[in-house]
């Protein structure tokens, strides 16, 4: 009977594996604009401090739903304390650089994800040594980001520097992904999820009262002036961005090669650029088509071009 039952478990994991990678996509798609949204609220440091909160305590209220316990062991709470520094460290980085850069681009260079990830595994992970095909997959992905780099000359003073803050939090989060997928905690994904807010969400929140303290401009104040909007966004990130996005984004890794995982950002960046020129008026010139078509085609032959190569030499053997 059990060996009846291994293949329909592997089919249901395989589905949810599937399930879970269409589910990121769709958040990963869609985060980058509520995040320009959400700084409207009250400042950068506000918008995220509130998600990571309320992410947190969603968390804890779904982990007691589902009845499980938090693991304290110690690969558990190393895991805790990586993807916790990661959250903390990236999301203040990438909600500053939002102020200045568009939400489209905030996903293409989250897009460079495998790249950094793929480099980090090869140290930490004993991951694949760099091929040629992966070395012109990234000389091709930074020329793309040269373009659009160039653009931004003309956008806003900073957003060259927000660019590159940016892209640092995507170094900083393919980081913790290696570190965590390194630790290899072997705990279920919600409890990922709720152990690393546990470790962000009193860092965001000691911030929030480092800038601002207990003055007229006190948490509970500001929400009654934040825009309405500025507030669904807050709302939305905490539940699906920081919460679901999270619990699926776990799931991946301790199911996925971690490389495998940042391969979804090959995909969000596309729709991520259409929803912020659709619903942000963002710009959508030449010169950032050009620059993400670029990127994206780094990408793919730094993900792809070995496996592309492999045929032409079954072909030669005779296989």
């Amino acid at each position: 009977m059990a060996t009846k039952n291994e293949p329909a478990v592997g089919e249901q994991r395989n589905l949810s594996v599937v399930w879970a990678y269409v589910g990121v996509i769709l958040i990963w798609s869609t985060t980058p604009l509520a995040i320009v949204w959400s700084d409207h609220a009250a400042g950068f440091v506000f918008a995220v401090s509130s998600r990571m909160v309320l992410g947190f305590l969603l968390a804890m209220l779904m982990l007691f739903l589902l009845r499980k316990k938090m693991a304290w062991h110690r690969s558990a709470r190393l895991a805790y304390l990586y993807g916790g520094l990661g959250i903390y460290v990236s999301m203040m980085l990438v909600y500053w650089g939002a102020q200045f850069v568009p939400s489209g681009w905030i996903a293409l260079l989250f897009g460079l994800s495998p790249v950094f990830s793929a480099v980090m595994a090869m140290f930490w992970l004993e991951g694949e040594p760099m091929s040629r095909q992966r070395l012109w997959g990234i000389a091709i992905g930074f020329a793309g980001l040269w373009l659009i780099f160039w653009r931004s000359l003309s956008l806003h003073p900073v957003a060259v520097w927000a660019m590159v803050v940016v892209l640092l939090a995507a170094m900083v989060q393919s980081a913790a992904a290696v570190w965590v997928k390194r630790v290899n905690a072997k705990i279920p994904a919600i409890t990922m999820t709720a152990g690393s807010l546990a470790v962000a969400a009193p860092l965001f929140l000691l911030t929030w009262l480092w800038q601002q303290g207990l003055s007229d401009t006190a948490w509970w104040s500001v929400w009654d002036q934040a825009p309405v909007y500025a507030l669904v966004a807050i709302g939305y990130l905490a539940l699906f961005g920081s919460v679901f996005g999270f619990v699926l984004y776990f799931y991946l890794l301790q199911h996925v090669d971690a490389t495998k995982v940042a391969l979804i950002t090959l995909m969000t960046p596309v729709s991520a650029l259409l929803l912020g020129h659709h619903l942000n008026s963002e710009p959508l010139g030449l010169n950032t088509i050009m620059g993400a078509l670029l990127v994206l085609s780094g990408l793919g032959v730094f993900q792809f071009g070995q496996r592309l190569k492999r045929p032409l030499r079954w072909g030669r053997l005779g296989m």
